[in-house]
């Protein structure tokens, strides 16, 4: 049986567009949310605004703009991505999940939402403190106890690797959809990306992992 209703944490790409189509086959109800935070390439936002509105989902977009003015970091930022062993990238914004879960949590009380979907990683991550587990669960705490309510933060892609997440997009019945019409790519390419940053080349390695595993046909 379905559960009542969902308010996705939304950007467009990969894994949040995996997550909207999860969240459709769980929920009678779906909408979303994308945080406009002063990212280096706006199309984020426009790929967020049409998956949306193809998918019939009711989508709110909010102005974050104030974390790009407070931070430092690759994405807020007209600077080179680097990533060095044993540092987070620079493509690390702090407080971002943070401020976006809190944000979404206060969009869905209004909304009289109750499960809020992220697409958060501890297996496939560049070790963003953020997308943690222990994380998640704690804010869930927190946000509870701040709004006396009783959110439920679902995250079905945290313990999925790349290959995986590809995996889940393909049971649902989105895998071209999302190999096609979502944009990774750091430099603001939609589908396969520039195939040179970081986001890339993972998305990609997952893909062709996925691919030699199923044996299936290329398009």
């Amino acid at each position: 049986m379905k559960r009542q209703s969902a308010l996705v944490v939304f950007s467009g790409g990969q894994d949040s567009t995996t997550c909207l189509f999860w969240a459709m086959k769980h929920y009678q109800h779906v909408e979303a949310v994308t945080f406009a935070y002063g990212q280096r390439h706006e199309e984020e936002v426009e790929v967020a605004k049409d998956i949306a509105k193809e998918q019939g989902i009711d989508h709110h977009i909010l102005d974050m703009s104030l974390l790009g003015q407070i931070t430092t970091n690759a994405l807020t930022t007209d600077m080179t991505i680097e990533s060095k062993e044993g540092e987070v990238p620079n493509t690390f914004v702090d407080g971002r999940n943070h401020l976006f879960l809190s944000f979404a949590a206060v969009l869905a009380k209004q909304k009289g939402i109750t499960d809020i979907v992220t697409g958060v990683c501890e297996t496939d991550f560049s070790g963003y403190p953020d997308c943690r587990d222990v994380f998640v669960k704690s804010l869930n705490v927190t946000l509870n106890l701040a709004m006396d309510d009783d959110f439920v933060i679902q995250t079905p892609l945290m313990w999925l690797d790349k290959a995986e997440t590809w995996a889940l997009a393909d049971d649902l019945g989105a895998f071209d959809y999302i190999r096609e019409r979502t944009l990774t790519c750091y430099n603001g390419i939609i589908g396969a990306g520039c195939g040179k940053c970081p986001a890339c080349k993972l998305r990609q390695r997952g893909l062709d992992t996925y691919l030699a595993q199923t044996q299936k046909e290329v398009q």
